[in-house]
């Protein structure tokens, strides 16, 4: 469920910038923010749920990360 918002988030951003919607330094701005969002949700693994140390997959035991 993350990563589909954090897709969602991307492409909301990113059409944005493109549609001229917003534009300037808050143009770019949202344009880098919609990649980061994209490259997040693909490799997932998010910067910003690691420095907050908070995991979206919950506590697993050991034989579920085994497998």
């Amino acid at each position: 469920m993350d990563r589909i918002i954090r897709m969602l988030m991307a492409t909301v951003c990113i059409v944005l910038y493109f549609d001229l919607a917003v534009t300037g330094i808050k143009g770019v701005l949202l344009l880098t923010a919609g990649i980061i969002f994209l490259i997040t949700s693909f490799a997932g693994f998010s910067p910003i749920y690691w420095m907050l140390g908070f995991r979206g997959r919950g506590k697993t035991s050991k034989l579920q990360r085994i497998l």
